[in-house]
């Protein structure tokens, strides 16, 4: 039986460095390649040396895709296409590979440049690696060589993301990346058709989260910054440069202008200029609120929040600072926090989630005296607030993708282990199916059973529909009769007569005969109204006739009597029917072979 391999390289059981091995019809598949944020040492890049001990990559695999930009699923990319060695295509997104390699050098800047760490990616690397980048149209189906085909849809979750269906022959897997089930501010919600893959592999990054209203929190999250400004404090608010920035950048340019409020709002990095630019350029990516109101305002150019320079985070009074990255584990959001952690007026607003070994992450669990690199260690009094403005999927929006998805089975990735056992058990309870949640380097093997389509003509459903049968449902399987006809490569069941129309071929009727021995010493004509009324009695719901040419018919099936030559009480019934009644003809021979009822007249 034919049978799809999945194995995460990164990602199983675990939140950070996505990167899953799919085999599926012969063809190996690389499902994202991204970094972990929580480690500074070998462990932060996938294990490669799963796919090949030695050799270039390219040798085994056949496609690479990436679903997003985010650094967790593209930020191993330079070192696997440059540094290990892998020529094949990349697929991503028109604005994954556009914002990609931005993010990948802002990296690369803070990594080797700051940090002066070796072994990794070079500008040079960053180049060279999107060359390879094939770019997706949303909805288009992409044919990777004869046999692979790919096919991306719409995630939500940042601007570009999409999900995934990979499809050789009839076997199909469908990957998510990170999708949110629910639009937002400058996003829609993910979608997909009812596609039904045998494999679906989905992030659980909040497996067992079911958010509150959205409004609650923006209203919560609001009251939260103006209760901080309004006693002298100063709000730090780590972000990625793209996504829930832009998100908490609307929410707070539109509360600023309705409130009249003079406390500055400042975004570090030079990226912002660059995402604006991104999502103006890619503005049919955004929800339809956005893309309607961009001809008279672009909902990107804001009024109140202004460029931050590094100085500014000593100038004295309120303010809010939106930072880079978002975790908290590098960069300026890293110096503008052990600047403001010493003042319990200040406070940080986490809006996302933070992966184990982050500061973020730290400071979340309680932590209030920190290990910092150089053996020093920094207080913690400001207040630390966590609010989710995560664009992941919930519980609620797996479930609801599962449903627009049906797949034959459920795999997650991209989520805590525990979490993701107590969904899993959900899934296999409320769809009956399999749910895997492999570890790194864990294999998944999935048995599948190819379908194979057949397109029905149109004349054969209506003439069952005019016999009767009921409309096509296709969750209830039922039989049709007609001819199948092969042309390259395509099956069509059509009705007999447009089969023999078409292929220009005379129709033949096909008889089935047998014969019944019995034992009965009338006359034939007797015997065989005998026959007759015996056939009457028993096939209520058929049509039995006694016809005058000497034979009795019930449907197409044709009686006749005629006595044994060598004893005149020995009859010979002989029956004929055409394919179309065999299993009436079945079932008549059966009955006769009993004998007639005594006292039949």
């Amino acid at each position: 039986m034919p049978e799809i391999k999945v194995t995460p390289l990164g990602a199983g059981q675990d939140v950070g460095r996505s990167c899953i091995l799919v085999s599926i019809g012969g063809k190996n598949i690389m499902l994202d390649c991204g970094m972990h944020m929580g480690y500074n040492d070998d462990r932060r890049f996938p294990d490669f040396s799963y796919v090949t001990q030695n050799g270039r990559l390219t040798d085994f695999l056949d496609c690479v895709i990436i679903s997003h930009f985010h650094l967790d699923h593209c930020g191993a990319l330079p070192y696997m296409s440059e540094m290990v060695g892998y020529d094949g295509p990349i697929y991503m997104t028109h604005p994954t590979k556009a914002i990609c390699p931005i993010l990948l050098e802002d990296f690369r800047k803070i990594t080797v440049d700051k940090k002066g760490e070796t072994n990794f990616f070079t500008s040079q690397m960053i180049k060279d690696c999107m060359k390879k980048v094939v770019p997706l149209n949303l909805h288009q189906t992409v044919q990777v060589d004869d046999e692979l085909e790919i096919k991306a849809y719409y995630a939500g979750h940042v601007l570009g993301a999409a999900m995934v269906q990979i499809k050789v022959g009839s076997e199909s897997v469908v990957y998510t990346g990170d999708y949110n089930m629910t639009p937002d501010r400058h996003l829609g919600a993910a979608w997909i058709d009812k596609c039904r893959p045998d494999i679906l592999i989905s992030e659980s990054t909040y497996a067992t989260t079911i958010r509150d209203s959205k409004r609650c929190r923006e209203r919560d999250f609001l009251k939260k910054v103006h209760e901080s400004i309004e006693r002298g404090g100063k709000v730090l608010i780590p972000v990625f440069a793209l996504g829930r920035a832009q998100e908490l950048c609307i929410l707070l340019e539109t509360f600023w202008e309705r409130m009249n409020l003079k406390a500055p709002i400042y975004f570090s990095t030079g990226l912002t200029e660059k995402a604006n630019h991104y999502y103006k350029l890619f503005i049919t990516w955004t929800n339809q609120k956005i893309r309607k109101t961009f001809v008279q305002r672009n909902m990107f150019e804001f009024k109140h929040i202004k460029a931050f320079d590094r100085s500014y985070a000593d100038n004295p009074g309120p303010m809010v600072v939106f930072a880079t990255p978002g975790m908290l584990h590098a960069g300026q959001s890293l110096q503008i926090f052990k600047k403001w952690a010493g003042n319990e007026k200040n406070m940080v607003i986490m809006p996302g989630y933070c992966v184990q070994g982050t500061i973020g992450h730290k400071i979340l669990n309680g932590q209030r005296k920190l290990e910092m690199e150089g053996r020093a260690t920094l207080d913690v009094k400001l207040q630390v607030e966590y609010m989710s403005f995560s664009a992941h999927a919930d519980a609620k929006g797996i479930m609801q993708l599962i449903r627009m998805a049906e797949p034959r089975n459920m795999l997650l990735v991209h989520g805590e282990a525990a979490k993701m056992e107590f969904l899993k058990g959900k899934i296999e309870q409320e769809f009956n199916i399999d749910c895997y949640m492999p570890a790194n380097g864990e294999t998944v093997t999935v048995t599948t059973n190819p379908s194979v389509p057949v397109d029905i003509s149109l004349n054969l459903l209506k003439r069952e529909m005019v016999l009767g049968g009921p409309l096509p449902d296709p969750k209830k399987p039922r039989a049709m009769h007609g001819t199948l006809i092969m042309k390259e490569n395509s099956l069509r069941l059509v009705s007999s007569e447009q089969a023999l129309k078409e292929l220009g071929l005379n129709e033949h009727q096909l008889r089935f005969t047998c014969r019944v021995h019995l034992q009965d010493p009338h006359s034939d004509n007797d015997t065989l109204h005998r026959v007759y009324t015996h056939l009457k009695s028993v096939l209520k719901g058929y049509t039995v006739q006694h016809l005058p040419d000497g034979t009795v018919m019930v449907e197409s099936i044709v009686v006749k009597v005629s006595s044994s030559a060598e004893d005149a009480s020995m009859k010979v019934l002989l029956l004929s029917w055409s394919y179309q009644d065999e299993d009436l003809g079945s079932f008549l021979s059966t009955l006769l072979k009993k004998g007639l009822p005594a006292g039949l007249c």
